[in-house]
């Protein structure tokens, strides 16, 4: 029986001398094709996962960091507290409220600002601020490429040749992504776990299977959309329209109320009726069953602007300012349209 055991071990220890062995090679095989510092590849997927600072230039003009919200501003004297991206919308909308006046925003101190590689730090005053502008954003251009997004989670399995151990590290956002990047060693040998996922900015979804083909695709598209790095905030709207346009596209088909907001209150009662603007400058409402009758008028005072009269539906009499447009492959165009913080949304229902 003795004997049988230790046949049993050294078959065991044979067998797992073996397996190692197979194991170390495939490993040292995969040294040549794993990501590695200072390369190509890991260069294009550190500058992929940079947090960028643009999406926040109406409010600190630098592209290099963007504030953590929430954070409380003053435009043009109205208080504004942004506590979502969307938000920053509330303030552009103020700004254009009229095109003869000087826009002016203040910010509440203090403040955490979060710079590209996701470090954060306490501003305390407009004078610090500008102080990390005019130290870090000189050129007002940020190196985090944009034009193309992983798809989370990624597996990547590291094998630290010093210790000789494997493990799998699962990643779950850009913060996480840069952070693993950065820390690359020259002991470590790792290696993405394929397919992986890149969503593109038409959104489009594109499918890599190996660290070439991912290089490459990065490599081609990374300068394939406007990065919107400048702070012109007003170059996404899409409003390069003229006044008899816009009437015709306004009167070409019925428009359904995607969302009407008055007072930071969404009015869901509202949703889903249906607008019918005529060409004669009367309209029609249709509201859970009910119709009701207005009138509408186009104007060009500080930007287009659609003036809404309906007498029994109090909360759409106002003179709208046509905020953007978006041409939908559908045919379902939707139209934005905003009153300082109040906003409407419309979608095109041609049936």
């Amino acid at each position: 029986m003795k004997i049988l055991k230790v046949v049993l071990i050294v078959m065991a220890i044979i067998l797992l001398s073996s397996c190692r062995e197979e194991f170390i090679e495939v490993i040292d095989e995969s040294i040549e094709s794993g990501l590695k510092p200072n390369t190509t590849i890991v260069d294009l997927m550190i500058k992929t996962s940079l947090k960028d600072g643009s999406i926040d230039n109406i409010i600190d003009n630098a592209s290099c960091f963007s504030i953590k919200l929430p954070v409380t501003v003053s435009a043009n004297g109205r208080k504004v507290v942004i506590i979502a991206e969307i938000d920053y919308e509330i303030i552009e909308s103020i700004f254009d409220e009229s095109d003869t006046d000087t826009d002016n925003l203040v910010i509440n101190y203090p403040i955490t600002i979060i710079f590209s590689d996701y470090t954060e730090v306490i501003v305390s005053s407009k004078n610090e601020l500008d102080s990390y502008i005019d130290s870090n954003c000189n050129s007002g251009i940020d190196d985090d490429i944009e034009c193309v997004d992983f798809e989370y989670p990624i597996v990547i399995s590291v094998y630290n040749t010093s210790t000789e151990e494997l493990n799998n590290v699962s990643i779950s956002n850009d913060k996480e992504m840069h952070d693993f990047m950065e820390q690359l060693e020259d002991s470590l040998v790792a290696n993405i776990k394929f397919p992986l996922q890149l969503l593109l900015s038409d959104g489009s979804e594109i499918t890599t299977n190996t660290l070439k083909e991912l290089e490459s695709t990065i490599d081609n598209v990374k300068d394939d959309c406007d990065e919107d790095d400048d702070n012109d905030f007003d170059d996404d709207d899409n409003t390069d329209i003229a006044e008899q346009e816009f009437k015709d596209l306004l009167s070409s088909c019925s428009w359904k109320v995607d969302e009407l907001e008055i007072n930071d209150n969404e009015l869901d009662s509202y949703k889903n009726s249906i607008i019918t603007f005529n060409s004669n400058g009367t309209l029609s409402i249709v509201l859970k069953g009910s119709s009701y009758s207005g009138s509408w008028t186009v104007t060009t005072n500080s930007g287009l602007r659609l003036n809404i009269n309906v007498e029994t539906l109090s909360e759409f009499n106002k003179n709208w300012r046509f905020h953007k447009f978006e041409n939908e492959d559908d045919g379902k165009d939707e139209m934005d349209l905003r009153v300082g913080e109040d906003k409407l949304e419309l979608k095109k229902d041609c049936n």
